[in-house]
């Protein structure tokens, strides 16, 4: 310890690493001073030692090699890299990772959240998140400032669902290619790059089966690859309800290639569709059909909704959907109006019973008359 001409006290140590460095700040007095060397001195006996200068790479440095370093999917690694550029190197890009704080985070988000998306948002929270935990493991820093709870979690209005009718109105004024796409996605629960993936050999008329084994992604660039559906648990055999098997065979005979490896969903000019292309066709669709506010994925809401209301367990619901884990299955287990009504009326009637075979006892040992209900 020295005293400054300031009056200020000034502490040094020397790290485990045999340099010297002085404490981030002077002191008033010099108690305080020898306070800070005794819990550094603590520090760094008990091995929590961070090196102060190993935080001062810039965190957009940091955070761009943070995604090379991972194998991430090609669309998850562009999403990275779009929340990166748009949302945390405008902030944080030039700041040290060591020198981000709590308070930093905390007003980037309320910032952001005056102009973006919350979903948006939660997301560039969850990726600035894990790269701090990251630095963390590193040794960058000694605590992750992104300490916001719920921070990475955003609440999504639940989507409407259609009718049966309704599914089969807008199936109706679909052009023919692509009618099926609207059935199989409502009571198969099928993603648009999953329809559009399928191939002949995926197909089975006889058992009445779907298998779905890829889904096809497109790029900001425009560019489309095929990989696994969503999760894992994606990859699935899905049985046909039988009511929608004609549409299923006339469409494999007049619209899909030919060939096991040939597409089921082609567009007029042979090529595969477009998501762009297939949301005008979408649109358009609805509003022959006098329906709004429906986008095409709220078609396997709409089945998933629908599966759900039979009674299948939340295994089977998983099974048929490609749900990954139980918390998404249970998303379509919700109580309907309906389902109540049934439960209320099988409840109604246990009650009535359950009352006149407690009446009928009590009047054949003399006791109160029967309850009138």
């Amino acid at each position: 310890m020295r005293k400054l001409p300031s009056g200020r006290w000034q502490a040094r140590y020397r790290g485990p690493d045999g340099q010297m460095r002085p404490a981030p700040e002077t002191f008033r007095i010099k108690k305080d001073a020898t306070d800070w060397l005794s819990a550094k001195e603590t520090e760094i006996g008990a091995g929590r030692w961070i090196d102060p200068d190993a935080g001062k790479v810039p965190f957009g440095v940091y955070a761009a090699a943070w995604i090379k370093q991972r194998r991430l999917a090609e669309t998850t690694g562009e999403l990275y890299e779009t929340l990166l550029r748009l949302h945390l190197v405008p902030t944080f890009g030039k700041i040290a990772v060591a020198e981000i704080t709590p308070a930093s985070v905390r007003l980037w988000r309320a910032a952001r959240l005056e102009h973006t998306g919350a979903a948006t948002v939660a997301k560039s929270y969850a990726l600035l998140r894990a790269v701090m935990n990251t630095a963390l493991e590193d040794q960058l820093i000694v605590r992750n400032p992104c300490r916001i709870k719920g921070g990475s979690v955003t609440e999504t209005p639940e989507r409407p669902t259609a009718s049966v009718a309704e599914v089969f109105a807008i199936a109706e004024k679909t052009p023919n290619r692509y009618r099926l796409m609207v059935l199989l996605a409502a009571f198969l629960g099928l993603r648009f790059g999953e329809l559009i993936a399928l191939r002949g050999q995926d197909v089975d008329l006889d058992a009445g089966r779907v298998r779905v084994r890829a889904a096809v992604a497109e790029l900001r660039s425009g560019a489309r690859i095929t990989k696994l559906p969503k999760s894992r648990a994606g990859v699935r055999t899905v049985v046909i309800p039988d009511v929608i098997l004609p549409a299923l065979r006339q469409h494999m005979a007049v619209f899909a290639e030919q060939g096991r490896d040939g597409r089921v969903f082609v567009g007029a000019k042979g090529a595969t569709p477009r998501r762009n292309h297939f949301n005008r066709v979408w649109r358009k669709a609805c509003a022959d059909a006098g329906i709004k506010g429906l986008h095409f994925h709220d078609l396997r809401h709409t089945g998933n909704t629908m599966a759900a209301a039979t009674g299948a367990s939340t295994k089977e619901l998983m099974a048929r959907f490609g749900h990954g884990t139980a918390r998404a299955a249970l998303i379509y287990q919700h109580a309907t109006e309906e389902r109540q009504r049934v439960i209320a009326d099988g409840l109604n009637a246990q009650i009535i019973a359950g009352l006149k075979r407690g009446s009928g006892r009590e009047q054949a040992e003399g006791g109160a008359p029967e309850t009138k209900i």
